[in-house]
């Protein structure tokens, strides 16, 4: 009884320090490396899953859609790895111009020497079968920023802010994976522009809402017309 009592314990620690990556985290790994040559291809899922050291169906369990499975696990990493670098951040310090841009730059430095397996991702999600998981996973990512920035948005706002930086996000990694200057200095000035055209649209916005905020809403005119002056239920 005392041995496996004692088995118990080991086996609870072992699990709890464990690092070892997980399967899709394994398979991922091995999936970039061929990427890069081969594209985001199922034969080159099952490829990277023999050099992972999965069996077949350790690789399916992984990856059940293949290498799109593997596409978004990959930017659900990197947008975890943005969370830990903002969250690390000096974020007070900054402006929100400050914050936002520096936001997309961790996000998009997280692609780091993948850059080919990057720009063929780009391009499988641009195929009909996966025009929906792009721009969930855009979405998710713009979601992650916002979130990172502890954004206290609510109601239209809340969506407004994210499908803007959608728009840029989708752009800058275009310019991003297509600038081959050091440091990515054209990638760097047009991420800039397209953030001072974001905060220009907010400023616009802003006063908007000032100048009308002692006018009518118009739903509740329209809503009087449809409903005779009466209370809905």
């Amino acid at each position: 009884m005392h041995i496996d009592v004692a088995a118990r314990v080991f086996y609870i620690v072992l699990m709890t320090n464990n690092t070892t990556p997980s399967d899709p985290d394994r398979l991922l790994q091995a999936t970039l490396s061929h990427a890069a040559f081969d594209g985001w291809t199922d034969e080159m899922v099952r490829r990277a899953g023999a050099d992972a050291g999965l069996s077949t169906g350790a690789t399916l369990l992984a990856a059940p859609r293949g290498a799109l499975d593997l596409i978004a696990h990959w930017s659900r990493q990197m947008d975890q790895q943005m969370r830990e670098t903002l969250a690390a951040a000096d974020l007070k310090s900054m402006k929100i111009r400050q914050r936002v841009t520096f936001a997309v730059q961790v996000r998009l430095d997280a692609i780091g020497p993948h850059e080919e397996a990057a720009r063929r991702a780009r391009a499988r999600l641009m195929l009909h079968d996966a025009a929906g998981l792009g721009a969930e996973l855009i979405w998710a990512t713009s979601d992650a920023i916002w979130s990172g920035l502890n954004d206290p948005s609510t109601d239209f706002n809340w969506y407004s802010k994210r499908a803007i930086l959608s728009a840029v996000y989708t752009s800058s990694l275009a310019v991003w994976l297509n600038d081959e200057t050091p440091d990515k200095t054209k990638a760097k000035a047009f991420l800039d522009r397209r953030i001072e055209n974001v905060m220009a649209f907010e400023k616009a916005k802003a006063s908007w809402r000032k100048l009308t905020a002692d006018l009518p809403d118009p739903a509740q005119i329209l809503s009087g017309l449809r409903y005779g002056g009466r209370r809905r239920a």
